[in-house]
């Protein structure tokens, strides 16, 4: 019988045909090459048990495992050196333990068109006293040739919702659509992303860390996946070592001293290095703070990357690859105000925190528009943003007359003058010392331009190297070949 031809109206839209759970296992499944083992640790099976539901399962699982008793765990994956189960550590050596069963217990020869695969996930599930909402690793070790080196995708998981069986319901959907999207959506790492959260919702589960590693993601640059992550409101912020690697933000702010310095960093000039360098030696000094447990954050927020209201991915990596040069650690975050970049880190440590700024952005700070959506207004987000004696380390400004702008001649609104020497006589705002006043006439914004236009004089307003690095990157721009031509 002839199949009806769908009508298509004027005026209709696209609408993108979602597969559903069961039609995204049931395609594994029926695939005869796909081939692999499922290790779920501590929420359940709930991963496979779509798969074995979906029907024809055989071909496609070659074993399905829990090892809930530790150290029956132990025994088969091996004791981690701080004990802990659920770390990206534990998943990793899982991952690697059963695609090597794979390949050892399967002949080559019997299956030559075999392509492996090992799912894992190591999850802890909110608690009985409902006090911590649980989190987990989650990843998948694939082949999509055979033989080929093995692909991995590993992500860090939150989960939102308060009950245990919500949780492993959630689990089991994400589990499926990872190891669809690895197959199936592997060749566009972005929108991957995305598909993680197909039939689920941001409410149910934060995704906060993810790596791709592998031939197959040879290009990707994991930089670049935390931006979408945020991007696409999937967590708040991520963060990035110097080695361009995602990093844990628990593993990472744990207990931490934090200094943060927030900034576009377009490019990072004598003014940001003589903030960080100088700020630091205060904040080192402070009571309580111990030198050798103390975190830099250098900070860029998702407003300060957009441009004509998108966000310019190459210069978001412009900006990255600088500052991973220079050794620092990097957040990008969607918190337009301060007081939520105090609050996030609140989460993670109860140890002291400072914050470098210029006094343009202090000024910014006692604007009341800011928290109009605040029930307490002002109030509220200043309660929030000196959480814990957090205090402001402020870098002085030339203002538009010509005189110089610490903490002592800003100029606030009147209805906030009050308030603002409330921080500053309690020692909440204090100036950086030692700065250097002929940096005070560099600004990031004329050296982009400079630099986009060839025009001579730029490098002398980065900090040593910078100006090495950005022309043999080409960043922010940066094209020896306009400068040859104007000289010619």
């Amino acid at each position: 019988m002839k199949r009806d031809t769908e009508i298509k109206l004027k005026g209709d839209r696209v609408i993108e045909q979602i597969p559903s759970i069961k039609d995204k296992a049931l395609r594994i499944n029926l695939n005869e090459n796909i081939y692999g083992t499922f290790s779920e640790i501590g929420a359940g099976q709930e991963t496979v048990r779509h798969f074995f539901r979906a029907g024809g399962s055989s071909g496609t699982i070659a074993k399905a495992m829990s090892a809930y008793d530790k150290d029956f765990s132990d025994a088969i994956y091996g004791v981690e050196d701080d004990g802990r189960y659920v770390t990206e550590s534990r998943l990793k050596k899982i991952l690697s333990h059963e695609a090597g069963l794979i390949e050892k217990r399967l002949s080559r020869k019997k299956h030559p068109n075999k392509i492996f695969f090992s799912f894992a996930n190591t999850v802890a599930t909110i608690d009985f006293a409902k006090q911590f909402k649980g989190h987990g690793w989650v990843g998948i070790k694939y082949q999509l040739e055979p033989e080929e080196e093995y692909n991995e995708i590993i992500l860090h998981i939150r989960f939102k919702e308060t009950d245990v069986r919500l949780q492993q319901e959630t689990l089991g959907i994400l589990g499926v659509n990872l190891i669809y999207g690895a197959f199936y959506k592997y060749n566009n790492p972005k929108h991957l992303l995305r598909y993680l959260y197909d039939h689920l919702d941001k409410d149910q589960l934060e995704i906060d860390t993810i790596n791709f590693s592998g031939p197959r993601f040879a290009n990707v640059d994991n930089r670049l996946m935390s931006l979408q992550l945020v991007k696409n409101g999937m967590t708040d912020a991520v963060i990035f070592d110097p080695e361009a690697k995602n990093i844990l933000p628990a593993a990472i702010l744990y207990k931490k001293n934090i200094l943060a310095i927030r900034g576009s960093f377009r490019p990072v000039t004598k003014v940001n290095m003589d903030m960080y360098e100088e700020s630091l030696k205060m904040f080192k000094n402070e009571h309580k703070v111990d030198p050798d447990n103390t975190l830099v954050i250098f900070e860029i927020t998702l407003s300060n990357l957009r441009s004509d209201g998108e966000i310019d991915e190459k210069d978001f990596m412009d900006r990255a690859e600088l500052l991973c040069s220079l050794g620092q650690t990097v957040m990008i975050s969607n918190f337009q105000e301060y007081y939520k970049v105090v609050e996030y880190f609140a989460k993670y440590t109860k140890a002291r925190m400072g914050l470098a700024m210029g006094v343009n952005n202090l000024i910014d700070i006692f604007d009341e528009k800011y928290y109009r959506h605040l029930s307490g207004g002002i109030l509220e987000a200043f309660g929030k943003l000196f959480y814990r004696d957090m205090k402001v380390y402020l870098y002085p400004m030339i203002g538009e007359d010509g005189e110089m702008m610490d903490s002592e001649t800003l100029k606030v609104h009147p209805r906030m003058k009050e308030l603002y020497k409330f921080f500053k006589f309690n020692g909440k705002v204090v100036d950086i010392e030692n700065y250097n006043p002929k940096n005070l006439s560099v600004f990031s914004r004329e050296v982009l331009k400079m630099i986009g236009e060839c025009k001579p004089g730029w490098e002398t307003m980065l900090p040593v190297g910078v100006a090495k690095i950005i022309k043999k990157k080409k960043l922010f721009g940066y094209n020896p070949n306009v400068l040859l031509e104007k000289n010619n």
